[in-house]
């Protein structure tokens, strides 16, 4: 069997979608495997549950340091957990660009809208706001430039004529459960093996009311 991707996932709350990544990660042959659970905030939840479930965690919070100060703490702590790959769940910072630079192509987030659309802030309000039909996560490279690098995989969600950012919200954080894991096992895996072509940009997820 191949060596597994050795992943660190920054979180800053209740990590929910960490928790998808770290089960998924235990079942069967994933091809990764978390090897850290670092956060800018020492009392985030998602802390609690990883080290319940044996996982090195870390914290430091970024509160009266630079953004490049924090960033080296950050990852200094994956470096020395012998991570290659970092994976952003709920990670609320926005990263220095040296930092993510060094990172280019190892470096994975998770955002609520099928981008490019509604990068940035309070994506289910915009997507109602302007009357789509669907609103959904996308999977993709961090790169220098807010939710702008390549798109791993998206899932969509329906959005029902009476939703609120908030109930739309639920139905695309379980989307994102099913999605995240399995985008992160296809790129490491791809990234590893230098297949040609690319993953499949889109899993639809159908919700129906």
């Amino acid at each position: 069997m191949a060596e597994k991707a050795r992943i660190a996932i920054l979180i800053s709350g209740a990590g929910t979608n960490m928790a998808a990544l770290l089960y998924a990660s235990r079942i069967g042959d994933c091809p990764y495997e978390v090897v850290l659970v670092a956060s800018n905030d020492p009392a985030a939840p998602g802390l609690a549950l990883a080290a319940i479930e044996g996982v090195p965690t870390f914290a430091h919070s970024h509160k009266g340091m630079t953004r490049d100060a924090h960033d080296a703490a950050m990852e200094a702590a994956v470096l020395a957990a012998g991570a290659d790959t970092i994976v952003l769940a709920g990670y609320m910072r926005i990263l220095s660009d040296g930092f993510v630079q060094r990172w280019a192509g190892r470096m994975i987030n998770i955002h609520p809208s099928l981008l490019p659309r509604y990068k940035g802030l309070d994506t289910f309000a915009r997507a109602i706001a302007a009357g789509d039909s669907h609103a959904g996560a996308s999977v993709h490279l961090v790169t220098p430039e807010l939710d702008a690098g390549e798109v791993l995989a998206q899932a969509r969600v329906a959005i029902a004529p009476d939703d609120t950012p908030a109930t739309l919200a639920e139905r695309v954080r379980l989307a994102e459960h099913q999605l995240y894991p399995r985008a992160v096992a296809e790129y490491v895996t791809r990234r590893r093996s230098d297949t040609p072509g690319r993953m499949t940009r889109f899993m639809d997820i159908a919700d129906e009311f």
